[in-house]
């Protein structure tokens, strides 16, 4: 089953929340629901769902809007709110209410509490609960009616580190039983471990709908780390072939720490816009030994930065696509 939005636009008062939004939310991955904040996100899944109604255009689970599926909790599975439970009620007794409301056998309470953690608390009021159980509870929910749509918003926010490991695996587990995954965050180091595709939207619009990898070498330059018994000759090999070198640890401000200049940290350079394929034709040309030779790519925090850069609705001044500490990825070592 696939998500189809087509055309969609939302409009409050005179501010279009969602702006003629085509994609397609394929199953059998995680597709990652990216933007900044009031660039959308949450306002299209809440379109999916119907609780809100689109001022154009259509959004659709498996070619019907989601108010026509019969039993939708079978169909579809959301968590938009982990406080839409009422705190006066039990976590079993909560999810005994959606069983009975979408004919979900009674078996499934015990085993999504199960699955999700809860089973010892399932006596406990959701009043009582920390914000990472109910995130749990608002999963167990998701899961009740064994859908083949899921849909999810920021399902890491409150989980401990434990909690974070088991909703990465989990996400991954549903996506290869088949199953369309839409999940909405703002953890993009978290994003970058559980996530095959990314849809980005950024001021109601869509930015960019592509495979992850595809998505950081589109927002990203190329760059390769070298390291040589010979810093001073291969910089100056490299310098006359036009590449930009600059010492491993300048380009994040670090310095030369007092050593002359021309000689890089430990024999080692980083070549901006470059392929490890031509530093390395460079370096054997010359005949100078290279110990290490990798390409390197942006970390998807750094990508998305420099795509979204100029739609952020809340901005400070400091904020720019150089200011993230993520380290990039190395993607090639020979």
């Amino acid at each position: 089953m696939t998500i189809n939005l087509e055309d969609l636009t939302k409009e409050y008062g005179g501010t279009r929340a969602v702006d003629s939004l085509t994609c397609t939310v394929a199953p059998g991955r995680v597709t990652g629901f990216l933007g900044p904040n009031g660039a959308g996100k949450s306002t299209t899944m809440r379109l999916v769902l119907g609780l809100d109604r689109p001022t154009s255009g259509t959004a659709t689970v498996d070619g019907r809007p989601y108010a026509t599926l019969h039993e939708p909790l079978r169909t579809v599975g959301a968590l938009l709110d982990a406080h839409a439970a009422h705190g006066s009620r039990t976590a079993r007794d909560h999810l005994r209410f959606l069983a009975v409301s979408n004919r979900i056998p009674a078996r499934r309470v015990d085993e999504v509490l199960e699955e999700t953690g809860l089973a010892t608390a399932a006596r406990r009021r959701v009043r009582t609960f920390s914000l990472g159980m109910r995130q749990r509870l608002g999963i167990a929910a998701a899961l009740l009616g064994d859908p083949h749509v899921l849909l999810l918003d920021e399902p890491s926010n409150g989980l401990d580190p434990e909690g974070i490991v088991w909703i990465r695996e989990l996400l991954r587990r549903l996506a290869r039983e088949g199953r369309t995954v839409l999940v909405s965050s703002h953890l993009m180091n978290e994003t970058a471990t559980f996530a095959d595709h990314l849809v980005v939207l950024g001021r109601g619009r869509l930015l960019a709908d592509l495979p992850m990898r595809d998505f950081i070498a589109r927002h990203s330059s190329p760059r390769v780390r070298v390291r040589t018994g010979d810093p001073v000759r291969l910089r100056a090999a490299l310098l006359a072939e036009g590449h930009t070198v600059v010492e491993d640890g300048e380009r994040e401000g670090e310095g030369d720490g007092g050593r002359d200049e021309g000689v890089g940290r430990g024999g080692r350079w980083v070549v901006e816009g470059a392929g490890a394929e031509e530093v390395g034709a460079v370096a054997a040309r010359e005949g100078i030994p290279v110990v290490e030779l990798a390409d390197e790519r942006a970390s998807l925090e750094q990508a998305y930065l420099a795509l979204t850069a100029d739609e952020a609705e809340f901005a400070t001044p400091t904020t720019s696509p150089t200011s993230t500490s993520a380290p990039p990825v190395t993607t090639q070592e020979v």
